[in-house]
């Protein structure tokens, strides 16, 4: 079990990674102001998803797995209208991914089964690690759209070899 609780943790600590990579080469295509635009007043600006995706990472890992202070005003991540520029944005994230990595880092594998309570939810740390992951996901693709839809631009991640394989070229900065 020991193994791949471990496998899981680094699969996550990478995945994390991985959007926050894709969202930082995002964010240098747009002004602030594409990054506050909504399609519709239903919907949410960049601006909103990364100030949501920093106060849920930060609640559900720093908060309910590390067990810091939860500081989120969830009210306010959605409500925010011409916030906050891109690069301050992009710090607030990072540095928040910078803590889950941490708490992450520093978590035993035995733990993934300990309980725990977030935003009233009964779950277990695995379950905590899995939620941000996947809510990370969601979210970075909608940020990846919003940012094709305002430059009307091919992100270039990725790029096929003619061999068939698939070069990940965000990775290469």
């Amino acid at each position: 079990m020991s193994d791949l609780a471990t496998l899981f943790l680094t699969n996550s600590r990478a995945h994390l990674d991985t959007y926050r990579t894709k969202i930082r080469r995002a964010l240098q295509l747009l002004t602030d102001e594409d990054v506050w635009w909504r399609p519709n007043a239903a919907s949410n600006s960049i601006g909103n998803l990364l100030l949501h995706l920093s106060g849920n990472a930060r609640q559900w890992i720093v908060h309910g797995v590390g067990e810091a202070a939860d500081v989120r005003t969830r009210q306010t991540e959605f409500a925010t209208e011409n916030g906050p520029g891109k690069d301050d944005l992009l710090r607030l994230f990072e540095a928040t991914l910078q803590e889950v990595d941490a708490v992450l880092a520093g978590l035993p594998p035995s733990h993934l089964s300990d309980p725990r309570t977030i935003q009233g939810l009964e779950t277990t740390v695995l379950g905590a690690v899995y939620h941000v992951v996947e809510h990370m996901a969601t979210h970075t693709g909608q940020i990846l759209y919003i940012a094709k839809l305002r430059t009307g631009r091919d992100l270039g991640f990725y790029r096929e070899e003619a061999d068939g394989r698939i070069r990940e070229l965000w990775r290469e900065g």
